[in-house]
C-alpha cells in the first residue's frame, strides 16, 4: 500500500454490490460512496471552497487538460500546487486529460474538422483556447499531474469511441500499453520526491467499449498492475444506469475488494448515482450539478418509499425543476422541502430564483449550484447510511 493511502470496506450490502468504505489520503479521509464535484479549471463554477465544505463535499476533481492549457501546470506547481492554488484543503483527484484531448482538441485537416491525432506514442491536439498545437504522451500526462499535486491521479487512456469492436480492441490495447508507461513514469516521480512532496496514488482505467470480452480482458490487465485504485471509463459508462450496470457487472467479480472503484463521468441524474452505487462504485463524478444549475435546472424530489431491494428504489417522485418556467413566478416554496442546503435552509423561494435567473443576476448561479451540489452529496450520504 502506498504510504499515506489506504482503503477499506466498512460494510457490504447483502443483495447488491453496494458498499460503504473509507479511503484515506494525505489530505484527509473520504467516506464512500462519494460524489465528486468537478472543478474543471481549478474551481467548481460559482462556488468557493467554503461553500463546498459547507455542502459536505469531501473530494474534488480537477482536469489536467484545462489546467495544463491555463494557467499551466508549472505555474500551479510554483504557486504551491493545486490545493494551495485553489485554497482547498481536502483531497483532489485529477483526470489525465485523455478524454478532453479527443473531444476538445479538434483541428482542421485539409479544410475539414478532425479529431485529435492519436498514435501509439501519444496524442497531438489543438487547444480550444487559442488554436495552438500540443502533444500529450502517457509520461507527460503523469508529469503534469505530478506538478498539479493531486492526491489521486489517473493513467492516460484513449476514451473508446463508438466505432465498432475492432477499434474498441485497438484502443483498449493502446490504453494498456500506455498504462505500463504511466506506471513507469509514476514510479520515477515518486522516487524523485524522496519525502519532499506528498505521494500520489495512481489509478488504472478499464476500457473495452460495450463488449463483454474486451471489458473482462481489460479488467484483468489493469488488476494485474496492482495499483491503488481502478476506474471504469468509456462511452458506455454513464450513458444510462442500465448500460452502466451491465458493463460493471461483467468485470465486478474480477476486481479486488480492497481497491476503490471509480466510475468516471456518472451522475447527470440522481438515478445515475443510485445505479452506480448499486453496482459497487465508491467514487462518482460529473459536471452536471453545476452545469444544469447554470441552465436553470434544479434537482428536486426524493426516493420513493422502501420498496427497493435494500431500502429504496431508483425512482424519484419529481425529478428536476426548470426554474425558467413561468409557473414559478409566484411560487413561494423553496426548491425542495426538507433539503438542508444553504439555498433551501435560508428560505430562498422558487419565485426569487426564477426572478434571478430571468434577470441573469450572478447570485442565482451560486444559489442554484449550492443546491444541486448539496443534493448530490446528500444523496450519496443517504445511500451510505442505508448501506450501513
Amino acid at each position: 500500500m502506498l504510504k499515506g493511502f489506504s482503503f477499506s470496506v466498512v460494510v457490504k450490502a447483502h443483495k447488491t454490490r453496494a458498499r460503504a468504505g473509507e479511503l484515506y489520503t494525505p489530505h484527509g479521509l473520504v467516506r464512500t460512496p462519494v460524489f465528486m464535484p468537478v472543478g474543471t479549471a481549478g474551481s467548481v463554477k460559482a462556488l468557493a471552497p467554503g461553500d463546498l465544505s459547507d455542502a459536505g463535499v469531501q473530494i474534488l476533481l480537477g482536469n489536467t487538460y484545462h489546467l495544463y492549457l491555463r494557467p499551466g501546470d508549472t505555474a500551479v506547481r510554483r504557486l504551491g500546487g493545486l490545493h494551495r492554488f485553489m485554497a482547498w484543503t481536502g483531497p483532489i483527484l485529477t483526470d489525465s486529460g485523455g478524454y478532453q484531448v479527443s473531444s476538445l482538441g479538434k483541428f482542421r485537416d485539409e479544410g475539414f474538422p478532425v479529431m485529435s491525432r492519436i498514435d501509439d506514442h501519444g496524442v497531438t491536439f489543438k487547444s480550444h483556447l487559442d488554436g495552438s498545437m500540443h502533444r500529450f504522451t502517457p509520461e507527460k500526462a503523469i508529469r503534469i499531474q505530478e506538478n498539479l499535486g493531486a492526491d489521486i491521479i489517473m493513467a492516460f487512456d484513449e476514451a473508446t469511441p463508438a466505432r465498432g469492436k475492432a477499434y474498441a480492441r485497438h484502443a483498449m490495447e493502446r490504453t494498456h500499453r500506455w498504462l505500463d508507461r504511466c506506471v513507469s513514469e509514476w514510479k520515477k516521480c515518486e522516487e524523485r520526491k524522496q519525502g519532499k512532496a506528498l505521494p500520489q496514488a495512481l489509478f488504472g482505467i478499464i476500457q473495452g467499449g460495450n463488449y463483454r470480452d474486451l471489458r473482462c480482458e481489460s479488467a484483468e490487465f489493469v488488476v494485474s498492475r496492482d495499483l491503488m485504485g481502478i476506474a471504469i471509463g468509456g462511452a458506455s459508462i454513464g450513458k444510462n444506469p442500465e448500460e452502466t450496470a451491465e458493463n460493471v457487472s461483467w468485470v465486478a467479480d474480477l476486481l479486488p475488494s480492497n481497491n476503490p472503484l471509480y466510475l468516471m463521468g456518472v451522475g447527470v441524474n440522481p438515478e445515475d448515482v443510485i445505479g452506480a452505487v448499486l453496482c459497487g462504485a465508491d467514487l462518482i463524478d460529473c459536471v452536471a450539478p453545476t452545469r444544469l444549475a447554470r441552465m436553470g435546472h434544479l434537482y428536486s424530489g426524493k426516493l420513493r418509499g422502501k420498496a427497493g431491494k435494500w431500502g429504496f428504489t431508483s425512482e424519484f417522485s419529481r425529478g428536476r425543476l426548470n426554474i425558467d418556467q413561468a409557473r414559478f413566478r409566484l411560487d413561494d416554496h423553496v426548491i425542495d422541502e426538507g433539503c438542508d442546503c444553504y439555498t433551501c435552509a435560508m428560505g430562498f423561494s422558487r419565485a426569487y430564483l426564477h426572478h434571478l435567473f430571468r434577470s441573469r443576476e450572478l447570485l442565482y448561479y451560486r444559489l442554484a449550484s449550492l443546491h444541486n451540489v448539496r443534493f448530490m452529496v446528500r444523496l450519496t450520504e443517504g445511500l451510505r447510511r442505508t448501506i450501513v
